[in-house]
């Protein structure tokens, strides 16, 4: 759904335009009018006169037997020209990736988008073929991993319950349960270590933290693939991360 803009200031087409190129996610490669309107919560009028409009600037692709669209090749040029032109990334992929190497590990940096994390840089050390692979521009739960937990520290409580709501209504069951309680531990574990841990997927520990750059917030982890036990993972993890972390702050005090 399109979310509330309160400045009074925005295009609605443009908003509406941008809706319809977010309702293309993995595994959705191709997405007729009935199946963009519901995920961008629009008319199909509506969209129906903006993919018109998409498919002539050369975003979209119309695909004529299947009567779907499909993202154009210009939409990947807008992601490779932000990951070419970031000075974030310019300053901290090469120590991302000497700590990778240094110590073993994988690195991640994320940004928030809404209530998912998008990786914008991810270091994966051991190239052996394994059933998670991370890469930039991959979204991952908020409410679900470390990255997450520790953007959801620096917002206030008054920011996270409109995110919480989301967060319930996708994972009732689990929300009863522990989600909500493990959630707040990590918040309060930021607040008082400066990290969290956290093990959304089966044998992968991940330790983040979040990172201020110039008065953005990013998210910062280190992770294993392992069978070891959890709490020595974490110890092992939380020193390279503590690192990066001094590293980046120096960096980006010059």
């Amino acid at each position: 759904m399109i979310s509330q803009m309160k400045s009074g200031k925005t295009n609605r087409s443009l908003e509406r335009g941008i809706e319809i190129l977010r309702a293309f996610r993995p595994g959705s490669y191709l997405l007729g009018n009935s199946e963009i309107a519901e995920r961008a919560g629009l008319a199909k009028s509506t969209v129906s006169r903006l993919t018109q409009t998409l498919v002539s600037t050369g975003i979209l692709e119309f695909d004529s037997e299947q009567r779907a669209y499909r993202l154009a090749p210009a939409t990947l040029s807008f992601a490779h020209s932000m990951r070419t032109g970031s000075q974030v990334l310019q300053l901290i992929a090469p120590k991302m990736r000497a700590l990778a190497e240094s110590h073993g590990i994988n690195v991640g940096l994320a940004a928030a988008d809404r209530d998912e994390m998008v990786y914008l840089e991810s270091i994966r050390y051991k190239r052996r073929v394994a059933f998670r692979n991370v890469v930039s521009g991959q979204r991952v739960p908020m409410e679900l991993t470390s990255l997450g937990r520790a953007y959801l520290s620096t917002l206030s409580l008054k920011e996270r319950k409109p995110l919480y709501k989301i967060f319930r209504q996708r994972r009732t069951a689990l929300w009863q349960i522990s989600l909500l309680k493990d959630i707040e531990k990590c918040i309060s574990d930021i607040q008082t270590k400066g990290y969290c841990a956290a093990s959304w997927q089966p044998g992968v520990v991940a330790v983040a933290a979040p990172l201020y750059i110039h008065g953005t917030t990013y998210a910062l982890n280190t992770s294993l693939t392992t069978s070891e036990n959890y709490c020595d993972v974490v110890k092992k993890l939380t020193l390279p991360l503590q690192e990066l972390l001094r590293e980046v702050s120096e960096l980006t005090e010059i």
